[in-house]
């Protein structure tokens, strides 16, 4: 394909953290998170105008001219046409990065306690929480205490928020239903570049959720990475028998 000069959007590897929010800014799908950094998949899906680059919060975008492949709409078409929507219209809190920050002490004894006691309170620091949403630069991972979940875990432990969620990153995946290569990779690159300073891993008693304390293995194996890792293992009415 003969290319032209055109205007077409440059990433700054050095700026970008690796964050997402391009990604969902970008409709025609031409941005991915590839190891860390937002990457340009095709430039024949990239149309130039730059629609991106408000979402990046650290400069990392900007818009150049150059020889390039032409921008093709009917490839775009049918790119999109086999892509997963990154944003859903009914804005799914996981469309897009969320930190929460805890309620300083004045908010927290003004709160109404009318329907919930403390105890009640969600432990949750951020949004995305599936593996597959989660971006390995996503600002919540740097220096965390990893939380990593088989999906039914959660409905099963009663005390989840309080004696595991508290104080830590969680990521929620099945090994099962899920892309087990693209969660070792994806827990490579987190180990690589987050610094995280210690992994709980919680399944069910069921073999096929053995599946997530090896994933997570292999992720830093393939980082080279060696990090203390807890096993907690539930019954299928959420007892823990056993935590190594």
């Amino acid at each position: 394909m003969k290319k032209t000069l055109r205007k077409i959007i440059e990433i700054d590897e050095e700026l970008c953290d690796g964050c997402g929010q391009c990604v969902t800014g970008c409709d025609e799908g031409a941005l991915q998170i590839i190891d860390g950094k937002a990457k340009v998949v095709s430039e024949t899906f990239c149309d130039g105008l730059g629609a991106c680059i408000g979402e990046c919060p650290t400069g990392a975008l900007k818009i150049v001219e150059r020889k390039a492949s032409p921008f093709d709409e009917e490839a775009v078409r049918r790119h999109l046409s086999k892509k997963e929507p990154e944003t859903m219209p009914c804005g799914c809190p996981a469309a897009h990065i969320q930190i929460f920050d805890k309620p300083i002490a004045c908010e927290a004894a003004n709160k109404p306690k009318h329907f919930e006691s403390a105890e009640e309170e969600s432990a949750l620091s951020h949004w995305p929480i599936q593996i597959k949403l989660i971006p390995a630069g996503a600002p919540f991972l740097k220096g965390a205490d990893l939380l990593v979940l088989a999906d039914c875990t959660a409905v099963a432990f009663p005390s989840l928020h309080r004696n595991l969620l508290k104080g830590r990153v969680v990521m929620m995946g099945c090994p099962k239903f899920d892309d087990v290569q693209e969660y070792v990779q994806k827990f490579a690159d987190i180990f690589r570049t987050a610094d995280i300073k210690s992994v709980t891993v919680a399944v069910m008693e069921v073999p096929c959720c053995s599946g997530m304390p090896m994933i997570v293995r292999k992720g830093m194996e393939a980082a080279n990475r060696k990090i203390p890792l807890t096993e907690i293992v539930l019954s299928l009415r959420g007892k823990i028998l056993k935590k190594n």
